[in-house]
């Protein structure tokens, strides 16, 4: 099932996309209330029929969640990212945050920043926690997950790279598009995914997620022995070579490019580059 948000003459909705049409819900609450409260909606969600389904064309799909409890992002998780990044492939888990305000809608404009001028595309599987956990096995951490969407990990390379702490330069405002719904994990096997960034049509990113280096179960066993992963919370599973960065020359993202990031299965989501006013 493909679970959206979206407004529609000004109203939020949260609706379940068939094709090119999303029926409306009527669920009141937030993403976040659905997510926890699945096992016991779930069966009038399935029995909805298609009366009163709109056209995705003429609604406007917002960020899935909205306001995430909490956003963790792995680096270095793709053997030719890390060969790219000059990097050894970590022995350990490397993690890193971004601010619920860098969250954006999926096809809304990226900002950049005033006085920036290395903004960066990294096209990522997204998880959704689905289950409240600590200590979770790996073995059981598909039991933890809800669904899955297509991320954008916008990255201020200048910000990033200027001390030995990634938070700052991963959370600018409008850095963390994901969307455009969210497809449960009953229709997804997250290790077997193409995924690819294209800006202004140009293939800069390919791969699959086979090639991650920590698996999603690996990674939200190790995260959870820190904290408790809550609904809502995402993970950020990490970006493939291809990076503007690790290009000859350099190649970053300037006002009106436009940089799409696809996920087969679960969609695509689009962003056209705006200056900071």
């Amino acid at each position: 099932m493909k679970i959206a948000t979206y407004e529609q003459n000004g109203v939020a909705h949260i609706g379940i996309v068939r094709g090119e049409t999303i029926v409306d819900t009527g669920f009141a609450g937030s993403m976040i209330d659905l997510i926890a409260r699945w096992d016991e909606l779930r069966p009038a969600f399935d029995a909805l029929d298609d009366r009163g389904a709109a056209p995705l064309a003429a609604v406007t799909l917002t960020a899935p969640i909205a306001r995430p409890g909490k956003i963790f992002a792995i680096g270095l998780n793709y053997a030719d990212h890390i060969a790219e990044s000059k990097m050894e492939t970590p022995q350990r888990q490397v993690w890193f945050t971004k601010a619920q305000t860098s969250i954006n809608g999926p096809f809304a404009p990226i900002l950049i920043a005033k006085n920036t001028f290395t903004a960066d595309y990294e096209v990522e599987l997204v998880a959704v926690i689905g289950k409240r956990g600590k200590h979770i096995p790996a073995a059981q951490a598909h039991e933890h997950v809800f669904g899955y969407c297509v991320g954008n990990d916008v990255t201020e390379r200048m910000w990033q790279h200027a001390g030995p702490q990634w938070s700052l330069g991963k959370s600018f405002d409008t850095h963390a598009p994901i969307g455009p719904w969210i497809t449960t994990a009953d229709e997804v096997d997250p290790h077997s995914l193409d995924l690819r960034c294209l800006v202004n049509g140009e293939l800069r990113q390919s791969s699959n997620t086979r090639h991650l280096v920590f698996d999603l179960w690996q990674q939200i066993e190790h995260l959870s022995a820190a904290m408790t992963l809550e609904p809502g919370d995402l993970i950020f599973t990490g970006t493939p070579g291809g990076i503007g960065a690790a290009m000859d020359p350099r190649q970053f993202l300037k006002p009106g490019d436009v940089v799409r990031c696809e996920i087969d299965g679960l969609g695509a989501i689009e962003g056209v580059m705006e200056a900071e006013a």
